[in-house]
């Protein structure tokens, strides 16, 4: 399932639930409907920064690196990409935006509605 984060300070950023629910946990929010105030952006930032931070330290593990490799089809296959790891700062980096212009231009961002 998709959501979609809207902000008049941003363009939407969609995401995967299983994925913005990362994000929505550190900020206390729950992902079928929700508001982040202008007044909750500012120290949803810090939050944010310091997660992306944190699993920056922490790189994928071995298993991680293992369920990709057996899921891959052929690597000789020119029909199908390889696969790749997308790290939780690259999934984050929209949202982080988005966050910061509703902080800057003092607007909510919405989801659910």
């Amino acid at each position: 399932m998709l959501i979609t984060f809207k902000s008049k300070a941003y363009p939407d950023v969609m995401m995967y639930q299983e994925h913005a629910k990362r994000i929505l946990d550190l900020l206390n929010k729950e992902p079928d409907i929700g508001v982040i105030t202008s007044e909750e952006a500012t120290r949803a930032v810090q939050l944010l920064e310091h997660e992306i931070e944190e699993s920056r330290k922490h790189p994928s593990t071995d298993e991680v690196e293992q369920d990709i490799k057996a899921h891959r089809v052929d690597e000789d296959d020119p029909e199908h990409e390889q696969a790749e790891v997308v790290s939780f700062s690259t999934r984050a980096y929209p949202m982080l935006e988005m966050l910061r212009a509703a902080r800057d231009q003092q607007c909510d961002i919405l989801w659910g509605v």
